[in-house]
């Protein structure tokens, strides 16, 4: 009788692109495995919480309990980028992680865990070209938990800011800056201000002028009228 609901501690479909395994082959190791990836972790969150929280589903008095943890790293930086491995001693135990602890809260983040073949070196690195997850590459809301934009969004926004960098690198303080022909900013053209009147324009005559014309007409009238007395 097939189930209405599907079973909680039920794998994924999921197949690693690198595993060389096929389907019926990889169904028959999770079936056995004891080793859990889980998902969807917060950049911040700690090996010690991720223990505390999967310890609830060890059986230490069957011998059992968490084996160890392997945090998932940026594959540039060496930070953790959001995912982890948690290795149990038995495969019971797998099973009642992915019943009662996917799909719950961990740092405020729904978490969600699946079987997995079972850890190997290199695993622990992102996949994704910037060196994170594949799933960052390409995200395009805004997660502070996971590192605020995906990363095409962060890739195009740094290069929004070199264009306009670039656009305004010759920018002028102080007076005189102008912008001229789609941004760039260069020193003013305008001449200098002098108190000298332009060449070849005339200026307009004031009475002062007028004054000085009639002072110099008298001066002359009376110098021509002594030269005449000393004649005589």
């Amino acid at each position: 009788m097939a189930h209405v609901i599907t079973p909680l501690d039920q794998p994924s479909n999921y197949k690693d692109s690198q595993s060389k395994v096929d389907r019926m082959r990889q169904n028959d190791l999770l079936s056995k495995s004891t080793t859990l990836y889980v998902g969807n972790l917060s950049f911040y969150t700690t090996e010690e919480q991720i223990y505390e929280l999967f310890s609830k589903c060890a059986c230490p008095e069957e011998g059992g309990g968490v084996k160890r943890i392997i945090m998932g790293l940026d594959r540039n930086s060496r930070t953790p980028c959001g995912f982890c491995f948690v290795e149990y001693y038995s495969h019971t135990e797998a099973l009642a992680s992915m019943r009662y602890v996917s799909g719950t809260k961990l740092d405020e983040r729904v978490i969600r865990c699946d079987l997995d073949l079972g850890y190997r070196e290199g695993r622990q690195f992102g996949r994704g070209k910037s060196g994170g997850q594949v799933r960052d590459e390409h995200r395009q809301d805004y997660d502070a938990g996971r590192g605020g934009w995906g990363a095409q969004a962060q890739r195009a926004e740094m290069e929004r800011r070199r264009e306009l960098d670039a656009r305004y690198a010759d920018a002028q303080d102080g007076p005189g800056a102008v912008a001229v022909g789609g941004g760039d900013w260069k020193a003013s053209a305008a001449p200098p201000q002098t108190d000298q009147p332009p060449t070849g324009l005339k200026r307009e005559r004031s009475p002062e002028d007028e004054e000085e014309e009639s002072r110099v007409g008298q001066r002359m009238r009376t110098d021509d009228h002594d030269v005449e007395a000393e004649r005589m």
